[in-house]
């Protein structure tokens, strides 16, 4: 069974986007971002909601064709590229690139793909997460959370009906006082 997980930069006041989908405050240092791009070189499946997939596909395709590109840029690019992708959306007409498109119910979808043999699975987005998060989805959580408060935006966490124990797995700290805390689901 493939295990999932959640995994987003976060405000210290719990939001992985600032109101008007504002991200400057979460720009990684060079450890934070390397840090990342070795999570989708890990990555054996990634599910995306349809905002963060084009945000991701505006970018990432080309991003090692761009001047000024850095090493790490450019591997990061290529470790994107080649991660299988399934895009959630019920408007997006088409994907491109390694992704394929599910229109239909997301938990259904991410169930039958937690069934299956392969690498472990990330899932990006807020609305796409937080119904893996209320379905009980979710094996692991990777918080990046950054020292800044925003005051509002996306939050990270949604409204559930039952507590969700959690086993800090565990922390590290980056360059500027960015903290990683990973959990595990207690099943």
């Amino acid at each position: 069974m493939r295990r999932l997980t959640f995994g987003m930069n976060l405000s210290l006041d719990g939001y992985i986007a600032a109101p008007g989908d504002d991200l400057g405050w979460s720009v990684p240092s060079d450890e934070l971002f390397q840090w990342w791009s070795d999570r989708v070189g890990a990555t054996g499946l990634a599910l995306y909601g349809r905002r963060l997939w084009e945000a991701m596909s505006s970018h990432w395709p080309t991003a090692d064709q761009q001047p000024g590109a850095t090493p790490a840029q450019i591997e990061y690019a290529r470790r994107w590229r080649d991660m299988p992708k399934v895009v959630f959306s019920s408007t997006t007409g088409a994907v491109e690139g390694n992704a394929r498109l599910v229109t239909g119910d997301a938990v259904a979808e991410i169930t039958r793909l937690r069934t299956e043999d392969g690498g472990p699975m990330d899932v990006g987005g807020a609305t796409l997460a937080a119904a893996a998060m209320r379905a009980g989805l979710i094996d692991e959580y990777a918080i990046v959370t950054h020292p800044v408060l925003v005051g509002g935006g996306t939050p990270f966490f949604t409204a559930l009906d039952n507590w969700v124990d959690l086993d800090l797995v565990e922390t590290r700290t980056f360059p500027g006082g960015v903290l990683l805390t990973r959990y595990q689901t207690r099943r």
